[in-house]
């Protein structure tokens, strides 16, 4: 079983909290893809980013000294957004590290696939980017059926916490034989399960927590999550989906 999640766009630089231990699987495309980017403007690159100038300021500048061999943070660790805070795994156990080590795998549109304890360096690229690179109109097209290819070879069931944006390069790929369940987090309004961003950012975080404080080794011990409210929906769900539905005060 594997487990993927999206990276977020707030990192940061930690080489003193505890070390990476491997260098990422596609290094030499997200090498390809720095060359890329410190070749273009900074009109170019901030249009690309969709981002203000002090956001584009920053990222400039990282590209500008940018070495994807040093000064490296464990991915789980460089990522700051919501669904990292809640996720919390700078209080893990080592027997939670070596669960997420296992089972968890972070998308990227410059990494590609992540560990959580390859090395990573500050950076800002979204899978959903317009870049072309050569031949390929996007990162989509880059990336290809790699991601997939390379979680398939691992794995026959993959439980999906990342957003559309991000799992799209993994589930238009995949081949029949490997299972893909997406959790679905919302709470109901009109007898629809509505999703909302900021919460189900926390869900899937507090998600990953669960099941390494519990040692998941089977999708279906997942419907036992009862997080922040949530409560799993047999009704709602079906074998390719786990729909988790907010409960209302006083509602059992």
């Amino acid at each position: 079983m594997r487990i993927i999640i999206s990276p977020a766009k707030k990192m940061r630089l930690d080489t003193d909290t505890m070390p990476y231990r491997d260098l990422p699987v596609f290094l030499s495309n997200t090498q390809e893809l720095c060359e890329k980017l410190q070749a273009m403007s900074y009109e170019e690159l901030k249009k690309l980013w969709k981002c203000n100038d002090q956001i584009a300021a920053l990222n400039v500048q990282r590209l500008a000294h940018m070495d994807l061999h040093t000064r490296l943070t464990p991915a789980i660790l460089s990522y700051e957004g919501i669904q990292y805070q809640y996720m919390a795994p700078g209080v893990f156990t080592d027997r939670e590290y070596d669960y997420v080590q296992e089972h968890l795998r972070i998308l990227s549109g410059f990494y590609g696939i992540l560990r959580p304890f390859d090395g990573v360096t500050p950076y800002r690229l979204e899978m959903q980017a317009k870049l072309q690179i050569g031949q390929t109109k996007d990162l989509y097209a880059y990336w290809g059926n790699s991601l997939a290819n390379y979680l398939a070879a691992q794995t026959d069931c993959i439980i999906n916490l990342a957003s559309k944006e991000y799992s799209l390069c993994v589930s238009k790929h995949l081949p029949s034989s490997v299972r893909f369940i997406t959790c679905v987090f919302g709470e109901e309004k009109d007898g629809k399960v509505i999703e909302k961003g900021t919460m189900c950012k926390m869900a899937r975080g507090e998600m990953v927590r669960y099941m390494a404080q519990h040692q998941i080794r089977q999708p279906e011990e997942i419907k036992a999550f009862d997080h922040l409210g949530y409560r799993f929906d047999e009704a709602r769900s079906d074998d390719c989906t786990y729909v988790f539905v907010l409960q209302k005060e006083g509602s059992v």
